[in-house]
């Protein structure tokens, strides 16, 4: 137990002496780590000192080297702004030195200027003396004033001016008289020139060509039923010997004998000729002249270039294919008009389009003038208002004819080109319009009478065919309306020869077996 004591003792003894030598060497090492890291920061401390200064040497040498070029930069500048003010001082120098001699030589002007301003008075005071005594000598040999000698003379001077100023006045307009109407006449002949339209002789009988002469006895029919079926319903006469394989169509109105070729047209090539279908093909037929009409007038304001007119214009314009006047187709003549219209128009720089639209209207009444009481400048005019035309083209269509002032140029181009197309050599025969002027009074006086269902009159005007009402005229009553009318053509109507009044009353039952 003693000997372990003692064991540990001693162990204890020689670990304390082994601890205290191990603290004494860390010691020992720990001086001389520490000596070496402050001699080592002891040099870095004097390498960054070194540097430092070797730095601010360096900073000191660039800063006085810059404030040296700063100088001389300033030195520079400061000796050229010298150089410059004594530039400027020497221009002001002599500036001042011109100044001063131009001062001193206006100087001298004013006081030759104020001489001369002496000189002047002077003089005038001795003109306005000399002027003064000679006006008193001239009145002293005149024996007139002042006044009345100024009076004398303004009268000669205005009387001398009256003169020259009248016969100017006459020189020039005879002279813009002359040029004018030269230049008038150039307008129109180019107008003429360039508006080529064609001139196509009317007539009133159509032809229409027969595979045969066998074809005219079916045309004929039975006791002449058929031909007088066909005549009956477009008021048309047929002629059917007269001319070898050929029928002749005679009739006034241009549509009536339309209607009547091309129905017969139809009937030659169907072969089936016979009332019922006669009346079947009159109405298709007068259904093609309707939808041709209304191409015609589509046609007419197409090529005219015309657009925005009511399509019901456009329709009449179609119908005047089939108006004449004094010979002279209407649609070619107010197509004719158009173009000239424009032509003009175009020379005087105007509307060309409302020049053409106004021209192409001008005589639209006469689509009417057959229908409704009234000439047709007042129908047209009408119309025209009814479907919203311009004012300017209403005003063409009244003042045409010289009815109504002209408010615009264009209407006085209108009333010019329908001049020159009426009156130029081969447009119009009268002989013609009066013929059928006569036929149409011939019409309207049967169609006054009640009961009649429609007239026509046939061969050249001798004789008036009239379609009654059987309800309302009987034949008692047929033989009185003859003789009514008959007085009434022969009252009113200046006519050759003798007209013949044919009154037809037809009564007619249809069944059909089933």
């Amino acid at each position: 137990m003693g000997i372990i004591i003692a064991a540990v003792v001693v162990a204890a003894a020689v670990g304390f002496v082994a601890f205290i030598l191990g603290q004494s060497k860390a010691r020992a090492e720990y001086a001389k780590t520490v000596g070496t890291a402050e001699e080592k920061s002891r040099e870095i401390i004097d390498d960054a000192i070194r540097t430092a200064e070797n730095k601010k040497r360096e900073a000191l040498l660039e800063a006085k080297e810059e404030a040296l070029r700063a100088k001389n930069d300033l030195d520079r500048e400061v000796k050229d702004r010298r150089k410059e003010v004594s530039e400027l001082e020497r221009r002001m120098l002599k500036r001042d030195e011109a100044s001063e001699r131009r001062a001193q030589s206006l100087e001298k002007r004013e006081a030759e200027f104020g001489r001369r301003e002496k000189g002047l008075e002077e003089r005038e005071a001795e003109i306005e003396l000399l002027h003064a005594q000679k006006l008193t000598e001239l009145e002293r040999v005149s024996g007139l004033t002042r006044d009345q000698a100024r009076s004398e003379l303004l009268h000669s001077v205005e009387d001398d001016i009256k003169h020259d100023t009248a016969m100017m006045i006459r020189e020039y307009e005879n002279r813009a008289k002359e040029e004018s109407e030269k230049t008038a006449r150039e307008y129109i002949v180019e107008a003429i020139q360039r508006c080529a339209a064609d001139q196509v002789t009317e007539s009133t009988v159509s032809v229409v060509q027969l595979p045969n002469d066998e074809m005219k006895g079916r045309i004929i029919g039975r006791e002449g039923r058929n031909i007088r079926t066909l005549e009956q319903l477009t008021g048309v006469e047929l002629i059917v010997d007269d001319t070898p394989e050929a029928v002749v169509l005679s009739g006034f109105d241009p549509i009536r004998r339309e209607v009547a070729r091309i129905a017969l047209e139809k009937l030659i090539v169907d072969g089936r000729i016979h009332p019922a279908r006669i009346e079947e093909v009159v109405e298709k037929s007068r259904k093609e002249v309707e939808d041709s009409i209304k191409e015609e007038g589509e046609s007419a304001v197409l090529e005219l270039g015309i657009h925005g007119i009511h399509p019901e214009l456009v329709y009449l314009l179609g119908r005047m294919k089939f108006r004449t006047s004094f010979g002279q187709n209407a649609l070619q003549h107010s197509m004719e008009v158009a173009q000239i219209s424009g032509l003009l128009a175009e020379e005087l720089g105007l509307d060309i389009r409302m020049a053409k639209r106004a021209g192409l209207l001008h005589d639209i009444g006469k689509a009417i003038d057959h229908e409704m009481e009234g000439t047709h400048v007042e129908l047209g005019v009408e119309l025209c208002k009814k479907y919203h035309e311009p004012e300017l083209v209403i005003n063409a269509v009244a003042s045409h004819h010289g009815g109504t002032e002209p408010s615009s140029l264009i209407s006085c181009l209108v009333a010019a080109a329908d001049a020159i197309s009426a009156a130029r050599p081969g447009a119009r025969r009268k002989s013609l319009e009066s013929y059928t002027n006569r036929l149409k009074e011939l019409e309207d006086i049967a169609n006054s009478y009640r009961g009649v269902e429609r007239s026509f009159a046939v061969q050249a005007g001798r004789e008036v065919r009239i379609m009654v009402i059987p309800e309302l005229v009987n034949d008692d009553e047929m033989a009185i309306m003859a003789r009514d009318i008959s007085k009434q053509i022969q009252d009113q109507m200046q006519y050759p020869g003798v007209i013949k009044v044919n009154i037809i009353r037809e009564s007619r039952a249809v069944g059909y077996a089933k």
